[in-house]
């Protein structure tokens, strides 16, 4: 594999990571969004394969896995996967960019053990986790299991925070947008 470096952004669900890596594309035009494949279904018209996900099925998917075709992949809820391919990040460090990730914690931590100083590991958090149910609330993409089911896992991320280089509280949108660039910035020119 030739080589760029990596930028990992892992939260909980509902964190705000999402929003920030959006961002620092728009701001780095010398980043790659890392577009990992999964095997649930596409949410409603906006998500495009290609393009969100990489939508496999799950037959595909675990051939991927006999083919040793990813960096790292989990079963992220049951009969869920979801990885990153490796044939992505060459794909992102031939065109001359660097990769940035936006990916749950166990992913973070996968992609940080195996791109080593390659990569910068950046947690995401919200204040409390009564913050992270009204944002998850908000969305209207969750059913009162499925709500559950985030809550508890994210309870579970959060004990993993101390694990990545450095943690943005995101409280503040804009404030979380200014500490990500300053991150990223000074990350890429070393």
């Amino acid at each position: 594999m030739s080589s760029g470096k990596a930028i990992i952004f892992s939260a909980p669900s509902g964190s705000g990571k999402t929003t920030i890596v959006r961002h620092l594309i728009k701001k780095y035009p010398n980043l790659g969004f890392s577009i990992s494949a999964c095997t649930r279904d596409k949410r409603g018209r906006e998500e495009e394969n290609g393009k969100d996900y990489y939508f496999l099925s799950p037959d595909e998917f675990k051939s991927k896995i006999d083919q040793d075709a990813f960096i790292e992949w989990e079963e992220v809820y049951e009969g869920n996967f979801y990885g990153t391919l490796k044939e992505e990040i060459q794909r992102i460090w031939d065109s001359g960019k660097h990769v940035i990730f936006d990916v749950d914690v166990k992913g973070g931590l996968n992609l940080k053990r195996y791109f080593g100083d390659q990569a910068i590991a950046i947690f995401v958090k919200v204040p409390s986790l009564e913050v992270l149910t009204e944002r998850l609330k908000d969305r209207g993409t969750e059913s009162e299991e499925s709500l559950s089911r985030r809550l508890y896992k994210a309870k579970f991320e959060m004990g993993f925070e101390n694990k990545f280089d450095v943690t943005i509280v995101n409280d503040d949108m804009q404030k979380s947008f200014a500490e990500a660039e300053t991150l990223v910035g000074e990350f890429l020119a070393k």
